[in-house]
C-alpha cells in the first residue's frame, strides 16, 4: 500500500489563484456581454420607435384626400415620450401623376434611426381606392 503525504492531499496556492484568474476572465467576458445585449436593446428599440415614425408620415402624405407638397418638408412627431425629427421628400415619378415618397426620422441628436419610401398612386386611382 501506498501512503499518502499531506502535500498530495490538496491544492497549492498557485494552482488556486490560476482557477481564480480562470474564474474572474470568465466573470469579466459575461458583464461585457450583459452590457453589449443593454446596449443593443436600447438601440434597436430606438430604431423600431422611428421606423413607426417614418411609416406613419409615409402614410398621411400617401393616403391623404389632397396630394403632398412637392419637394422638402421637415417637422416633429412625438412617439415612445419622445420628439423625433422627420423630413419628407416628394417627387414626381413617371408621366408626373405618380408621386414617391421618402421620409427620414431623426433622433434628438440628429442621427437617423428611421426610414420609410413609398409610392401615391394617381389621384383618379387614388378616389376608386377609397
Amino acid at each position: 500500500m501506498s501512503r499518502v503525504s499531506v502535500r498530495d492531499s490538496g491544492f497549492t496556492l498557485i494552482e488556486i489563484m490560476v482557477a481564480l484568474a480562470v474564474f474572474s476572465l470568465a466573470a469579466l467576458a459575461l458583464i461585457r456581454l450583459e452590457g453589449a445585449t443593454i446596449r443593443s436593446t436600447a438601440l434597436l428599440q430606438s430604431t423600431l420607435l422611428a421606423q413607426i415614425v417614418a411609416r406613419n408620415v409615409a402614410v398621411e402624405a400617401v393616403s391623404g384626400v389632397q396630394p403632398p407638397t412637392r419637394g422638402r418638408v421637415s417637422g416633429a412627431e412625438q412617439n415612445g415620450g419622445r420628439t423625433w425629427r422627420w423630413v419628407r421628400d416628394v417627387r414626381a415619378i413617371g408621366d408626373g401623376d405618380v408621386m414617391r415618397v421618402d421620409v427620414a426620422v431623426a433622433d434628438s441628436q440628429g442621427a437617423v434611426l428611421g426610414r420609410a419610401t413609398m409610392i401615391r398612386p394617381p389621384a383618379q386611382l387614388a378616389s376608386v381606392q377609397q
